[in-house]
């Protein structure tokens, strides 16, 4: 159900337990632990296959293997197509039913030895491709007189059996590796920007209130210091929806002190998306840009409105601000860039990233899955 409210959620009281923070990812000068490289190669994770970016790459895998199969039973280029299209009718229903099941089961098989998830995989593979190859003869009885000769016998199974092989391969490599080192080293690099950039511009807001109200400023430094030892804590490479928002309702919370009744927020927030993973410091640069090209140049200010709710089993997160006339400072783009790339690296295809300008509204729009 959503929650909304019209301020920022006040910090913790020291009576309460410390929430998870959302983390400050590796940088430049960080050491990974061997613990928590251990952590994210999680045993699950070769039987991750329900990603949609997994699902795609299976498919065009599989089909595109057939295709080429396929030319070395075609005497002509009309033959090579009827072939193709006959395999595709076998093999699309094939990859989806196997894909669902080892999705399904990935929790056992996980716990399973070595050879019996060989052995669990394969089978899988064998009979998703023979019983899509037998639902096909039974729509089409006569198959050799239609073309569908090459689904008869043990054929498909054993195409079938071949391509889960293959694909459990790189899933396993996949998992051994956790991320390639190229990216790895990439998403190094881009934490390693946001950090210092997120940590000098809000001791910055801290020291313009020690000028303008050291009463209120004392506040703030405590609220601040309570950020970071939290935040500093943890070193997940991902961390869940609801930290971020608690991070960016801290952060809003001390931008609300500096600006007064000049910014209004607006928070509306579906419990249900907060279980989503994302990278750290995720919604942070796109507060801090929303106060700083929208709220900060306006002479009467601005509104920022979070919302998060939960579309097609997948989190949905929105940070509008409205835009004055008037000129903001210049920015270049990069903490745009860097949130997206990050989305990329960590969700592939089955993120998404968007940004409009409607009149005097400008919008981002962020798609994760649950």
């Amino acid at each position: 159900m959503s929650m909304p409210l019209v301020a920022p959620a006040p910090g913790p009281t020291s009576g309460e337990a410390p929430s998870r923070s959302t983390g400050f990812g590796t940088t430049v000068f960080d050491v990974i632990a061997p613990e928590a490289v251990a952590r994210r190669r999680g045993p699950e994770s070769a039987f991750d296959v329900c990603h949609v970016g997994v699902v795609l790459r299976a498919l065009l895998f599989v089909h595109a293997t057939m295709a080429i199969g396929m030319v070395f039973g075609a005497t002509t280029f009309a033959s090579w197509l009827s072939l193709t299209a006959a395999g595709a009718s076998v093999a699309l229903p094939g990859v989806l039913i196997w894909l669902l099941v080892v999705c399904a089961l990935k929790a056992q098989l996980s716990r399973a030895p070595l050879a019996l998830q060989w052995m669990v995989v394969i089978g899988l593979g064998a009979v998703a491709a023979l019983g899509a190859s037998q639902l096909i003869l039974a729509v089409v009885p006569d198959a050799a007189s239609a073309g569908l000769a090459s689904l008869l016998g043990a054929g498909p199974a054993l195409a079938g059996a071949a391509m889960a092989a293959a694909i459990f391969q790189w899933l396993r490599l996949l998992a051994q590796a956790t991320l390639p080192a190229e990216t790895t080293a990439r998403l190094a690099e881009l934490q390693s920007r946001i950090r210092p950039h997120f940590l000098f511009n809000t001791l910055n807001t801290a020291l313009s209130l020690v000028r303008l109200d050291p009463a209120r400023a004392e506040v703030v430094l405590e609220d601040l210091a309570e950020l970071f030892r939290v935040a500093l804590t943890d070193n997940d490479e991902s961390v869940s929806l609801n930290d971020e928002v608690e991070l960016a309702q801290r952060y809003l919370a001390i931008e609300q002190i500096r600006f007064g009744e000049r910014l209004q927020v607006s928070w509306e927030l579906d419990a249900d998306a907060g279980a989503a993973r994302v990278p750290p410091l995720l919604l942070q640069p796109l507060v801090e840009n929303a106060v700083r090209h929208g709220v900060e140049p306006a002479p009467d200010g601005g509104i920022i409105r979070v919302r998060t709710r939960v579309k097609m089993g997948r989190a949905v997160v929105s940070i509008a601000n409205t835009v004055s006339g008037g000129p903001s400072r210049p920015g270049n783009g990069i903490a745009l860039r860097n949130v997206r790339e990050r989305l990329r690296l960590m969700h592939d295809v089955a993120a998404q990233f968007d940004t409009r300008l409607d009149r005097d509204v400008f919008r981002v729009q962020i798609v994760v899955p649950l």
